[in-house]
């Protein structure tokens, strides 16, 4: 098991692209992280998979240490980085790991590109498309998917984020989290500009994911985190309930297996039941 990933650089499209390698001869597993986020996302739970896959994690447009470019957020753009990075690595198909907004992007790139995905996982993400929300409005959609609250020094920062990730915060989760920002003047700022997260905002407004699911052929899992015993029949968790079922009957070959009890980032609070649902599922539904 490669516990440390090779840091990889790759000319795609107008992008200098930052990824990480784990490596080895499995299958190739291109991995998604989600809005604000980066590549790092995934090093808790990537070493628990490499014996099996070859996972690569890039930082995505406008996040980590890739290129900050200025527009290209919609989603046939950010499925084009994603095709060009397996282009510039050679690799012809790959399986496509997408958490939050990464689960669009996933979803995006299986629609636009169905000839080099050999599977999709989707976890806490891709089933999300606003206009299905009861009384949804741009407004509302727009204020709620604002940037975060990211200001203050590194110390109140970490002291946010210590109290917000409390049931699984460690040494690993307080040096990924601070992969995702930078410190200018004392002060810590989202990586992600606002003027680009705008955009992201925007493209899921405007071409929610719902318009892609039925073009996705190849075996698809949906891995939503389900809430606490105490928030499982508010409206919240009741309206994510509605749409995970609405993406998984939207998408032809679709599978869905909820881990309970966990957090929107199940990577940092439970990698290891992630790591054994994807197996299960390459291994017994997308063989």
């Amino acid at each position: 098991m490669n516990a440390n990933p090779v840091e990889g650089w790759a000319e795609v499209r107008d992008l200098r692209m930052r990824y990480l390698d784990w490596g080895g001869e499995g299958t190739p597993v291109l991995a998604l992280h989600g809005l604000a986020s980066s590549a790092h996302w995934y090093d808790i739970v990537a070493p628990l998979l490499c014996d099996r896959f070859r996972i690569i994690a890039p930082d995505q447009r406008g996040h980590g240490q890739t290129t900050q470019a200025d527009d290209g957020y919609d989603w046939r753009s950010v499925a084009s980085d994603a095709v060009g990075l397996l282009d510039a690595l050679e690799i012809e198909k790959a399986i496509i790991f997408g958490h939050s907004w990464g689960g669009n992007v996933a979803v995006a790139t299986a629609a636009h590109h169905p000839e080099r995905v050999s599977a999709l996982v989707m976890i806490d993400g891709g089933f999300f498309s606003p206009q299905m929300l009861p009384g949804a409005s741009w407004e509302a959609f727009s204020q709620r998917l604002a940037p975060r609250d990211v200001s203050g020094t590194r110390a109140e920062f970490l002291a946010r984020m210590s109290g917000q990730l409390a049931m699984c915060w460690n040494d690993e989760v307080e040096r990924i989290v601070q992969t995702m920002v930078y410190e200018r003047e004392g002060q810590i700022y989202d990586i992600l500009r606002p003027e680009n997260q705008a955009q992201v905002i925007r493209s899921m407004w405007d071409d929610p994911a719902s318009n892609a699911w039925p073009r996705i052929a190849c075996p698809s899992l949906i891995v939503p985190a389900g809430p606490s015993a105490d928030r499982a029949n508010t409206e919240f968790a009741l309206n994510r309930k509605r749409m995970v079922n609405l993406a998984a009957e939207g998408i032809l070959d679709c599978r869905v297996n909820w881990i309970p009890e966990t957090i929107h980032d199940i990577g940092y609070h439970k990698p290891q039941e992630l790591a054994q649902v994807i197996l299960r599922f390459i291994e017994n539904e997308a063989a």
